[in-house]
């Protein structure tokens, strides 16, 4: 006889929930159903429109909402509710999607309610609205640094259909040899060796090389084409500027300690750094040094206080930090047996930057650049640099919850602690087969 298994109960967790289907045209709200006579209506997306969707919540007793995070049309909805005091869950489009025969908005919204009543929903991560105004003005430089970027690209696309070959000779040219050579050909300069005359002593390219690779065709379309892309550079390097400030002023505002950092000779400025003490901003902030971290420069310590705030109290461990960015191992288990372990693909700022810092520490004289290369023995540059980049992440998890500063561990402690557990390994072995290590005598000194 088959044994009967009683079901479980679900358990109400927000009884005064509410769930909104968000559109680009209207919203449609669904209340618990003995709030109001009609629990479903649609309210339109003008501001007015808004408030009357906050008043209608409040008016119903909502305490806590839950919509979808649908293309950038939330946003307005959530500033909204959040500033009348609803306690507002944004949730993930693709969790809450595969139900089948639920693809109307009235259908979507009351599915949201009910989810969110019995609990069964998570919370994306939001920082608050001081922290997305300085999110927003980064990223703005991020997007900015990018197309100036292709800018380049063009100009150096211009050039090489003129056959000018500076490209070859020198490593940047959007560095300063670069730039005083471009304005020169665009003012009208054709001769070779006045344009290489411009070359910076720091060059290793000789004048005559740099002459012999500036003999060009000069055609007038592609003149233009230079002109035009170095006129966006120029147009972009002065807006760069313009979000510096605006970064520096949000900075000031968020200063809550007034430290100087110590010296770091270790970290150079990078080329394209904010053009203020950045580093000092930052931590009269967040209150410690992110940049004290091997291979986190200043621009990567903007991107990620920019994009989590100074404190991480949303999460609870630091497991699921490194899990919420994407660098945890897969858990793809069934049948008692490991099908992938590969980390989850998530498009995660935070992530990429640490990545990217992972990547730099190639040739670094430390312990964490000593860590990346004995991974990259073992298990390639790509597990590498994501295991890097974890570590990294929970380095900067401690930091910004304890508020400790981080102490560097000298490469050959690393080295010398490696050595002795490998050892401590390899004794374990022998002796589950067996055999007894004895370390080799030293050789006597001649």
């Amino acid at each position: 006889m088959a044994m009967r298994t009683r079901k479980s109960e679900w358990t109400i967790t927000h009884p005064n929930a509410a769930g909104i289907d968000v559109g680009s045209r209207s919203h449609h709200v669904a209340v618990p159903p003995d709030r109001d006579a009609t629990p479903v209506r649609e309210f339109g997306c003008h501001t007015t429109d808004l408030l009357a969707l906050a008043d209608w919540l409040v008016a119903c007793g909502v305490d806590t909402v839950a919509l979808e995070s649908t293309g950038v049309y939330w946003i307005a909805l959530y500033e909204v509710l959040e500033a009348r005091g609803l306690a507002v869950w944004l949730v993930n489009a693709k969790s809450v999607r595969h139900v089948s025969g639920r693809k109307s908005d009235v259908l979507d919204c009351q599915w949201l309610q009910q989810l969110h009543t019995f609990g069964l929903l998570r919370q994306a991560f939001r920082p608050d609205a001081r922290v997305c105004e300085l999110r927003e003005i980064v990223r703005l430089r991020e997007v900015l640094l990018a197309e100036r970027a292709r800018h380049i690209q063009r100009m150096q696309k211009a050039l090489t259909q003129m056959n000018v070959q500076l490209a070859t000779v020198i490593t940047d040219i959007a560095g300063e040899t670069g730039l005083a050579i471009i304005r020169a050909i665009v003012a009208g300069e054709r001769d070779t060796q006045r344009l290489a005359q411009l070359r910076n002593y720091r060059v290793r390219a000789s004048v005559e090389e740099i002459a012999r690779s500036l003999q060009g065709t000069w055609k007038t379309e592609h003149l233009f084409c230079l002109s035009h892309e170095l006129a966006c550079y120029d147009f972009g390097t002065s807006r760069l500027t313009v979000i510096d400030a605006q970064i520096q002023t949000i900075l000031q505002g968020l200063a809550v300690n007034d430290k100087a950092p110590a010296a770091n000779p270790n970290k150079g400025r990078a080329k394209n750094a904010a053009k203020f003490d950045l580093r000092t901003a930052l931590l009269n902030w967040s209150g410690v040094d992110l940049t004290a971290v091997p291979g986190v420069d200043v621009t990567t310590a903007l991107k990620v206080l920019a994009e989590l705030g100074p404190t991480l109290h949303r999460f609870e461990t630091c497991k699921r930090f490194c899990s919420w960015l994407g660098l945890c191992p897969g858990t793809c288990i069934t049948g008692g047996k490991r099908i992938n372990g590969n980390s989850k693909r998530l498009p995660n700022r935070i992530s990429r930057a640490l990545k990217l810092a992972a990547q730099g520490l190639s040739r670094s004289h430390n312990a964490m650049g000593a860590y990346y290369r004995r991974l990259v023995l073992r298990m390639g540059s790509g597990k590498a640099i994501t295991a890097v980049a974890h570590k990294l992440a929970r380095v900067i998890y401690a930091m910004l919850t304890g508020h400790a500063e981080y102490v560097e561990k000298k490469q050959e402690l690393q080295e010398e602690s490696y050595r002795l557990k490998a050892i401590k390994n390899m004794k374990r072995r022998a002796a589950e087969m067996g055999f007894e290590l004895v370390a080799k005598p030293p050789a006597p000194a001649v």
